[in-house]
């Protein structure tokens, strides 16, 4: 996820059991679709209502490439006694992990569907503590991508100069890669004369 989760309550406190929880399924989210751009949730419990069983609501916001946002909302009702809170947290999040698991199905056949949006390029810029890299493109173009895009677990195996296919992806923040793949090792390695490793554009960087 390019942003840590966001969590707000209103009409009830801060909630540290409930908290670990939100954040262990926007972490399951995160597994689900290794492109996730945000996760906000928000919590409400309405202050007025003194009534047994009073209804939380809970709201799941998860926006992906390119901007697209999916949301999940559960409102648990007057007789829900156990963990009424914790069970609406869960349907919130099973509602969002349904929709990204059709898009991700969806997003994987239109790659199958159109190859030749593959494109080729090389890696002019690492920052393997932080996860992520840029490619240059055949047309000079910096493109932005994170070591979950790398295929087969290969982010590590990526040096400045190493041939790579990928698919492009508009972001909110530039162009991205998605399903980068080796093509080749650089036979002589780049120096970083070259391809200086400066600070990533602005809105890139953390």
């Amino acid at each position: 996820m390019e942003v840590p989760p966001e969590i707000t309550y209103r009409g009830l406190d801060k909630n540290d059991e409930i908290e670990a929880f939100i954040l262990e399924k926007a972490a399951k989210l995160d597994e689900l679709h290794d492109r996730l751009i945000s996760c906000r949730v928000a919590v409400e419990k309405d202050p007025e209502d003194q009534r047994s069983g009073s209804p939380y609501r809970v709201r799941v916001v998860v926006r992906v490439p390119p901007g697209k946002e999916l949301i999940g909302r559960r409102e648990s009702g007057e007789g829900e006694t156990h963990e009424p809170l914790r069970v609406a947290v869960k349907d919130a999040f099973e509602a969002v992990r349904r929709q990204l698991i059709k898009l991700k199905e969806k997003q994987q056949g239109d790659v199958k569907t159109h190859p030749t949006q593959q494109l080729i390029g090389h890696v002019v810029r690492l920052f393997p503590e932080e996860g992520y890299g840029f490619i240059r493109s055949l047309e000079g173009r910096e493109i932005f991508f994170h070591k979950n895009a790398v295929a087969d677990d290969d982010f590590d195996r990526l040096e400045i100069g190493t041939g790579v296919r990928y698919f492009p992806t508009d972001s909110e923040k530039g162009p991205q890669a998605s399903t980068v793949q080796i093509v080749d090792k650089p036979g002589s390695r780049v120096s970083k004369v070259d391809e200086p490793q400066v600070e990533p554009p602005e809105g890139w960087k953390e």
